[in-house]
């Protein structure tokens, strides 16, 4: 990280932006999380008729990307961050206002949906950041629909070989970095099955799967 972006993080706050920072923070991790979610999507077999949930969902890019993939399906998105949902909307304007995205601010300590209610679960970048993952992967099992896949999605690792900037940044917003197998356990806990974790040859990145 340059000068700047440090800064741009600190006054923006990675855990719940806010503020003009926070904003141009959002834009940036649009831009700079789009490999790692392109490459995480691959794990998803969508069907035209998906209900989708992304967890965190930050600038809105990820719930882009999986509304370009489908044409009939629903997506929604959940924030904590008033702004993260403001922006969320504004970058998928025309598909908010068509009713096939929707993006409602509130936590995923209590997700605001029926039991056995989406097909496909994402979360990325943001698992980092969950107040309680252990308890809250039970509240993203109960929506999930039975035989629905989730998604935890980060472009670090526990296991991987971190820079000194990794470093920093996990010391200094204090994340939530699980082992590989911790990931696998975590899953396990929380009910999910037919766990899997991915990473990419050459890269940090993981793409820990769990099923019902």
């Amino acid at each position: 990280m340059n000068d700047k972006k440090v800064s741009i993080t600190e006054l923006g706050d990675p855990r719940k932006p806010h503020g003009k920072a926070g904003a141009e923070m959002l834009a940036g991790m649009n831009t700079h999380h789009s490999p790692v979610t392109e490459w995480a999507l691959g794990f998803f077999d969508f069907n035209d008729n998906d209900r989708v949930l992304d967890i965190g969902c930050g600038g809105g890019e990820t719930i882009n990307k999986i509304s370009k993939r489908l044409n009939n399906s629903t997506v929604l998105g959940v924030d904590y961050s008033e702004l993260s949902v403001k922006l969320s909307m504004e970058h998928n304007a025309s598909d908010v206002e068509s009713g096939k995205v929707r993006i409602i601010e509130a936590s995923v300590e209590k997700l605001p949906f029926d039991d056995n209610y989406f097909e496909k679960i994402i979360t990325v970048e943001s698992f980092y950041f969950w107040p309680d993952p252990q308890e809250n992967l039970k509240e993203v099992y109960r929506v999930l629909a039975k035989s629905g896949r989730f998604l935890i999605v980060a472009d670090i690792n526990g296991d991987a070989e971190l820079d000194e900037d990794d470093i920093e940044g996990v010391q200094k917003y204090q994340l939530f970095n699980p082992t590989l197998e911790e990931f696998r356990i975590l899953l396990e806990n929380a009910g999910f099955k037919d766990i899997k974790i991915h990473t990419q040859e050459g890269k940090k990145w993981v793409c820990a799967e769990g099923n019902k």
